[in-house]
């Protein structure tokens, strides 16, 4: 119950635009964690179904049979690549909405001061407070998704390039 307490404490002295950037890097963590899992359980199936469908193939020379191949390893990129994109999307999110919240909370301090002449200094560290958390919070989430989506597209380019090559030893 402690550790609730605190998160609603934190969620109150960061503002309205910490609950966006909470949903924000809750939503971009839960698709890395489905690609994640994609690349653990599903891709090699993917990828060994577009081998069979190559090999099955009798010609492999002609200018048809490359139209079947760039197919194939084309259908099996998009499966990898799959909310790569939207991922990508969120982690350039999260910092522009630390910077909103950054705005959001010197305004707010800005009230205090034209409300109180500047003569109440825990008024004004809340809005302070306001302007702080979100921009290190929207930093954190950031920093924390490039580290994942540049691996992914490393691992999407390596499985890519893997499986063309394979289709080219024949």
């Amino acid at each position: 119950m402690l550790g609730l307490e605190a998160l609603q404490e934190f969620l109150n002295r960061g503002g309205p635009v910490l609950l966006a950037i909470m949903a924000a890097t809750f939503v971009m963590w839960a698709l890395i964690l489905e690609r994640l899992f994609y690349f653990r359980l599903a891709h090699k199936g993917y990828a060994e179904q577009a081998l069979a469908a190559w090999h099955s193939r009798t010609d492999h020379k002609s200018t048809y049979a490359h139209w079947i191949k760039d197919k194939l390893v084309s259908e099996v990129r998009q499966r990898a690549e799959a909310n790569v994109g939207f991922t990508k999307a969120l982690v350039a999110l999260a910092p522009l909405l630390g910077l909103l919240g950054t705005v959001t909370g010197m305004v707010t301090v800005f009230d205090y001061m034209a409300i109180t002449d500047g003569a109440d200094a825990k008024a004004m560290s809340r809005g302070v407070s306001q302007a702080t958390i979100p921009t290190m919070a929207g930093m954190v989430a950031s920093i924390s998704g490039i580290l994942f989506t540049s691996g992914m597209d490393r691992k999407v380019g390596r499985l890519i390039q893997k499986l063309n090559d394979e289709m080219e030893i024949d």
